[in-house]
C-alpha cells in the first residue's frame, strides 16, 4: 500500500494543482494569453486531483468490502469443518457438485479420445487407400509404357525387313 496509501496520483496532481494556483498571480502581467491559461488549468487540475481522490477512496472502499467478507468466510469455513464449500464468483459450491462435475467431464473426455481414435483409424485406412491408388497409378503408366515399348519394336521390325 505504501506510505501515501495508494494516493501517489493524487498527490502529484494536486502538488501540480497547488504549483499551478501559487504561480497564477505572478503570470497574470506578462501576457493576457497566460491568464486563459491559467483560467483553464487550474480548475482542471483541481478537478483531476478531486477526481483522482474520490476514485481512489471508492477502490480503497471495495477492496475493503472484499477481503472483510473473504475474512468472515475463511473464518466461518476454519470454525465449521464439516462442509467443504469454495466460492466462485460469489456463487458456493460443495464438493459434491466438483465431483459431479468432474466425472461428467471425464466421461467427456473419454469420449472425445475415442472419437480421435476412430477418426485416426479413418486417415490410416485413407493413407493406406492414397498408396494403393498410387501403386495402381504405377502398374498403369508401366502398362502404358510397355505397350508403348512394343509398337516402338514392332515398328522397327517392319522397317528391317
Amino acid at each position: 500500500m505504501g506510505y501515501l496509501g495508494n494516493h501517489l496520483a493524487t498527490v502529484v496532481t494536486g502538488v501540480f494543482a497547488t504549483i499551478l494556483t501559487g504561480l497564477w498571480p505572478y503570470f497574470i502581467s506578462f501576457a493576457p494569453i497566460l491568464n486563459f491559461v491559467f483560467m483553464m488549468a487550474v480548475p482542471i487540475t483541481w478537478f483531476l486531483t478531486f477526481t483522482c481522490w474520490i476514485s481512489q477512496k471508492s477502490t480503497d472502499h471495495m477492496h475493503k468490502s472484499e477481503t472483510h467478507t473473504s475474512h468472515i468466510e475463511k473464518k466461518s469455513l476454519s470454525n465449521t469443518q464439516t462442509a467443504q464449500i469454495y466460492t466462485l464468483n460469489e456463487k458456493q459450491v460443495g464438493l459434491a457438485e466438483i465431483k459431479i462435475a468432474q466425472n461428467e467431464l471425464s466421461k467427456e473426455l473419454n469420449k472425445l479420445k475415442e472419437t480421435v481414435k476412430i477418426k485416426d483409424s479413418e486417415i490410416d485406412r485413407l493413407n493406406q487407400e492414397i498408396s494403393n491408388l498410387q501403386t495402381l497409378v504405377q502398374i498403369e503408366s508401366l502398362k502404358t509404357e510397355l505397350a508403348n515399348l512394343k509398337m516402338l519394336a514392332s515398328g522397327n521390325k517392319n522397317k528391317n525387313k
